[in-house]
C-alpha cells in the first residue's frame, strides 16, 4: 500500500438502505472540495459476477461505466457527486473474488497449498480494494461495503478491514453508518440497536472510528455522549445524520457536522481549504426554488421499484434545476397502458419518456405510448428499448409495415426493423456480453441533435443487443424519421428523430448515466425544455 494514499470503509448496522451510499458520496464531495483526489469503490457481497444478469426488481438499477463494466447503481450516485468517472475497479462483488480466486489456483498460482477464505478470499479483497490506491491517481480511496455487519456474506470483508487496519494503522480509518429508531410510545430515540452493531462489529475485531447514526429527528448531548461511551469512540466522532429533504442536501449536513474535519484528522492529513460549494448550493437553491412545475410520464415495466430508472429520475432532477424548473415524474406502468386507455393515461403530461429494457413483457404499452407522443406532438425521448419502440412504432403506423418488430421479440417478424447485431449472433452466455460501455457516434448536421449536443462528435454509454436494421434506414428517412446519429465505426444508428415533431428523439445510448449534478446532461436539458415549452403553449 502507498503511503500516500488513504482508505476509508463505510460499513452499515442495525439495517440496509440506512444511504452508505450518499454517506460515502457525500463524505467524498466534502474531501474532494477540500482539494483532494478522491474515489469511491462498492464492495457487494453477493455471488454473482456483476448485477448485469439480476432482475431490477432485485437490485434495482444496473450501472454502466465508460469502459463497460456493469454494476451497481450506487456507482451513479458517485459518478453524479462528484463528477468523475468510475470503472471495473469501482465495483466488486463476492463472485468476482472467488472467480478470480479460482482461476488462480487453477493455474497453480498457490504451489498446492490449500485455499481458503484466510488468507486467500481476504488477500484478494484487499488487492482489489489496493488496485485504485495503487494508480497512484488518488490521495482517498472511500470503500463501501454493501449489506449490513452480521451477514455471513459480509464477513470475509469485514476481515480484510481488520487486516488492513491492522497493517496500516495510520492509513486505513471506519465509519460506520447505523441507525438510531424512535419509539413513539416512549417518545425518545433509542441507542441500543447501535450499540449491538458496533457489538456486532467488534466481535469481527474491527473498532470503528467514526459513527454516523441515522435519525429522523436531532441527537441531543446526552445521547451523543452514551453512544460515545458505549461504543468507544471520540464524542466529536458520534455524527448526526438526520433524514435529509433530497439527497443532494447530505454533503452540506455532514459539513456541518465537520464530518471531513473530523476524518481528515484522524487519517493525519491537512485540513486543506473550507470547502464552498458554491456550484452544488446554488443547485440546491434552483432545485428548491423553481419557477414551474411539469409532470414527464416515464413510462416503463419496473415501476414499482422506482430504483430500477435511479439513473434517470436523477437526470431529470439535474435537468429541472438547470431549467428552474421542478419535474414531477408520473410513473407509468407500460402495462397498465395495454389494458386501459391510452387518452386516459398519458392525458396532461408535458413530456413522455419511454425507459429501457428487456423482454416482452410490457412492450405493446411502450408502443402505445410513442405513438400517442407522436400523433399527439408531446415532446419524446425513448431510450434503449425505447427507441426501439419508436422505430417499431413508426414501421407500423407511418410505413404500414403491420407485423413489424423487434427480433427480440418476434424472431419470425415479416418486418424485423430491430435486429441482433451481428457480433452478439454466436454469444451464449449472458453475463458482461452485451454492448458495454463508451462508444462514438457521429452527429448529423442540420439536425435537432445537432443543435442539442453543438458537437459533431460525442461518446456515450451503451447497454444492448439489439440494433437499427440499417436496410430500412432509406424508407424511414424518407417518410420522415432521422438518423441524426451513427457510430463512425459500425454505421449503428444511435440516435433517430422526426423531423415533423416539435421533440422526439430516440437514443440507443443511455444518456442518463452521464448526467451529474455539475454538468447535466444536454438531452435531458433540452428534453425538459421542450416540455415546459409544451406546457405554456397548452396554457
Amino acid at each position: 500500500m502507498s503511503k500516500k494514499t488513504k482508505y476509508i470503509f463505510v460499513t452499515g448496522g442495525v439495517t440496509s438502505s440506512l444511504g452508505k451510499g450518499i454517506l460515502a458520496a457525500s463524505l467524498a464531495k466534502l474531501v474532494q472540495a477540500r482539494g483532494y483526489r478522491v474515489t469511491i469503490q462498492k464492495l457487494d457481497p453477493y455471488i454473482n459476477i456483476d448485477p448485469g444478469t439480476l432482475n431490477p426488481y432485485e437490485h434495482g438499477e444496473c450501472f454502466v461505466t465508460d469502459d463497460g463494466a456493469e454494476t451497481d447503481l450506487d456507482l451513479g450516485h458517485y459518478e453524479r457527486y462528484l463528477n468523475i468517472p468510475t470503472s471495473q475497479a469501482n465495483n466488486v462483488t463476492t463472485g468476482r473474488i472467488y472467480q478470480s480466486v479460482i482461476n488462480k489456483e487453477r493455474r497453480g498460482e498457490y504451489l498446492g497449498k490449500t485455499v481458503q477464505v484466510i488468507p486467500h478470499i481476504t488477500n484478494e479483497i484487499k488487492r482489489t480494494v489496493r488496485l485504485l490506491g495503487d494508480s497512484g491517481d488518488y490521495d482517498i480511496i472511500i470503500t463501501e461495503i454493501g449489506g449490513t455487519v452480521g451477514d455471513i456474506e459480509s464477513l470475509p470483508y469485514i476481515e480484510a478491514v481488520r487486516q488492513m487496519k491492522w497493517e496500516h494503522v495510520d492509513d486505513v480509518l471506519v465509519v460506520h453508518l447505523t441507525l438510531l429508531p424512535y419509539l413513539q410510545t416512549t417518545g425518545e430515540l433509542k441507542t441500543k440497536p447501535t450499540q449491538h452493531s458496533v457489538k456486532t462489529l467488534l466481535e469481527s475485531g474491527v473498532q470503528p472510528d467514526i459513527l454516523v447514526c441515522r435519525s429522523h429527528m436531532n441527537i441531543s448531548d446526552s445521547i451523543r455522549n452514551k453512544i460515545a461511551l458505549f461504543c468507544n469512540v471520540a464524542l466529536d466522532s458520534v455524527i448526526e445524520s438526520i433524514d435529509a429533504e433530497s439527497i443532494y442536501d447530505v454533503p452540506l449536513l455532514m459539513k456541518d457536522e465537520k464530518l471531513d474535519q473530523v476524518v481528515l484528522r484522524k487519517l493525519k492529513l491537512d485540513l486543506g481549504d473550507e470547502p464552498e460549494l458554491l456550484v452544488w448550493r446554488e443547485f440546491l437553491k434552483r432545485l428548491k426554488n423553481p419557477a414551474k412545475e411539469i409532470t414527464i410520464g416515464l413510462v416503463g415495466k419496473y415501476v414499482e421499484l422506482k430504483d430500477s430508472y435511479k439513473s434517470i429520475a436523477e437526470s431529470f432532477i439535474h435537468a429541472g434545476t438547470a431549467n428552474n424548473c421542478k419535474v414531477n415524474v408520473e410513473w407509468i406502468h407500460s402495462q397498465d397502458i395495454e389494458k386501459g386507455d391510452v387518452n386516459e393515461i398519458l392525458k396532461g403530461l408535458d413530456g413522455i419518456l419511454v425507459a429501457p429494457g428487456f423482454g416482452k413483457r410490457g412492450i405493446d404499452g411502450k408502443i402505445t405510448a410513442t405513438q400517442y407522443a407522436r400523433e399527439n406532438n408531446i415532446p419524446f425521448l425513448g431510450i434503449c428499448l425505447g427507441m426501439q419502440c419508436a422505430v417499431i412504432e413508426f414501421a407500423r403506423n407511418v410505413l404500414n409495415k403491420e407485423n413489424a418488430h423487434s427480433t427480440e421479440i418476434d424472431p419470425d417478424t415479416e418486418s424485423p426493423v430491430i435486429g441482433l447485431m451481428d457480433d452478439q449472433q454466436t454469444v451464449t452466455d449472458m453475463g458482461g456480453t452485451m454492448r458495454l460501455g463508451q462508444y462514438p457516434c457521429k452527429v448529423k448536421e442540420n439536425t435537432l441533435a445537432a443543435g442539442i449536443y453543438k458537437d459533431s462528435k460525442i461518446m456515450e454509454r451503451h447497454r444492448h443487443r439489439y440494433e437499427f436494421n440499417n436496410s430500412y434506414l432509406q424508407e424511414f428517412e424518407a417518410a420522415g424519421m432521422i438518423a441524426s446519429g451513427r457510430n463512425p465505426d459500425s454505421d449503428l444508428v444511435e440516435i433517430v428523430e422526426l423531423k415533423d415533431h416539435p421533440w422526439f428523439v430516440g437514443v440507443q445510448f443511455h444518456p442518463e448515466y452521464k448526467s451529474t449534478v455539475s454538468n447535466p446532461h444536454l438531452l435531458f436539458v433540452n428534453f425538459i425544455k421542450a416540455a415546459v415549452k409544451s406546457s405554456e403553449l397548452e396554457a
